[in-house]
């Protein structure tokens, strides 16, 4: 199983970005999609998650922000981020769940808010 995610980078205060994590191989068959992130010496925690019915949930420091969706068919989930803060400094990583509740990570990708 691999995923892998595109769409990091460097961003001003009040920008916007777009995360796509594709995911490939023998991932059985998916249940949810999300995204988590790290701050530096923190633990992971969820910035947004999307059932395969199209579920979705956020972190209250995000709703309203960011908006996240997928793509059944090219297994691909994405996290459209608006409105950018410095606060959203983070490495996100892309989780995959599928119906067995096994759980798939992305190597990560640096998001850095700064002007």
């Amino acid at each position: 199983v691999q995923l892998v995610e595109s769409g990091g980078g460097l961003v001003q205060p009040g920008g916007s970005l777009r995360l796509s994590c594709a995911a490939s191989g023998s991932i059985f068959s998916i249940y949810a999609m999300g995204w988590y992130r790290q701050f530096l010496g923190k633990p992971c925690e969820l910035v947004a998650v999307i059932t395969s019915g199209g579920t979705t949930n956020y972190a209250d420091s995000v709703k309203g922000r960011f908006t996240i969706s997928r793509d059944n068919a090219k297994n691909t989930v994405y996290l459209q981020m608006n409105r950018l803060k410095p606060e959203d400094t983070a490495v996100y990583y892309c989780n995959v769940q599928n119906v067995m509740l096994s759980n798939y990570w992305g190597q990560g990708t640096q998001v850095t808010v700064s002007s």
